[in-house]
């Protein structure tokens, strides 16, 4: 029989030598925490460092995104009737148009004006402004355009014979030639923001009408009613009074209102061109509203 006996992994020096290690860590580790409690403004520099960095990472962060606000997509001249999803993308149309487009062209329909792009897509007028004047079409269909805008009414209807510009449909004003469903529209829509018109001239403020367009309408139809509408004293006319003529905002009215209490009345429009806002352009159409007594 062989008796078995029971020796120790370490020897005991070895095994004290364990113990001292274990106790230096340990007071180590107590120091540590002591110092930190004495010394807290250690960690606050940490803290402090760790904030700094955050800022600049922040700031390089919204340096890097107003750059790529700066960007702006470069355009070229091109055929709308061939507008791939991106581009219409970029350019600022929505899915839904650049579908409408592709719909109007799988019926092999052709676009052959910045109306009918309007037309068919029902993009708003800021991207139509924008994008329009890189149209580029064949040179038979720019040729065709403009010989439309040449074309004279053949004949001359007088006074009795044309309609009222007040109560003609848009249906009336898409039958002249060069006036869509989008013009006519728009210019019902004028006429119903200024009350109606008070004279013909007042179509040259229907954004997108141009002058041989202006032309054949009023050909075909005439202002006959609302033309007569009494006209107030300028210098008798109340703020509100002046703020509701179709050519003033509020601010515009306002401006004009203390001019004239300053100088106490005014002899002729021609005063009111001083004032940085004021539409000169437009006193023909503002004359319609407003008159001065002398």
């Amino acid at each position: 029989m062989f008796s078995k006996k029971t020796h120790s992994v370490l020897t005991k020096s070895q095994q004290n030598g364990v113990f001292l290690l274990v106790g230096v860590i340990v007071v180590c580790l107590l120091g540590f925490a002591y110092y930190n409690y004495k010394h807290p403004k250690y960690n606050q520099n940490l803290i402090y460092i760790d904030s700094t960095t955050q800022l600049k990472i922040d700031s390089l962060k919204l340096l890097k995104a107003k750059q790529a606000k700066s960007y702006q997509y470069k355009i070229y001249p091109f055929n709308p009737n061939f507008l791939k999803e991106g581009k219409a993308y970029r350019l600022g149309l929505s899915a839904e148009e650049h579908d409408r487009l592709m719909a109007f062209r799988a019926k092999g329909q052709w676009i052959n004006s910045a109306e009918d792009f309007q037309e068919v897509t029902k993009v708003s007028d800021e991207v139509l402004n924008k994008i329009s004047p890189y149209f580029k079409f064949p040179d038979w269909v720019v040729a065709q355009q403009q010989a439309k805008t040449r074309e004279k009414p053949k004949t001359v209807l007088s006074y009795e014979q044309k309609k009222d510009l007040n109560s003609v449909t848009a249906e009336d004003l898409e039958k002249i030639s060069g006036v869509g469903k989008v013009l006519s529209k728009r210019i019902i829509a004028y006429r119903n923001k200024i009350g109606k018109f008070r004279s013909d001239i007042q179509l040259k403020d229907v954004w997108g009408l141009k002058h041989d367009v202006i032309d054949k309408i009023t050909a075909k139809m005439t202002v006959k009613s609302n033309y007569q509408q009494p006209k107030i004293d300028i210098n008798q006319a109340s703020l509100i009074e002046l703020s509701e003529i179709p050519y003033f905002d509020y601010e515009l009215a306002r401006e004009i209102f203390q001019l004239i209490k300053v100088k106490q009345g005014i002899k002729s429009f021609k005063e009111l061109s001083k004032l940085q806002q004021f539409p000169t352009s437009k006193i023909d159409r503002i004359k319609l509203y407003l008159t001065i007594n002398k």
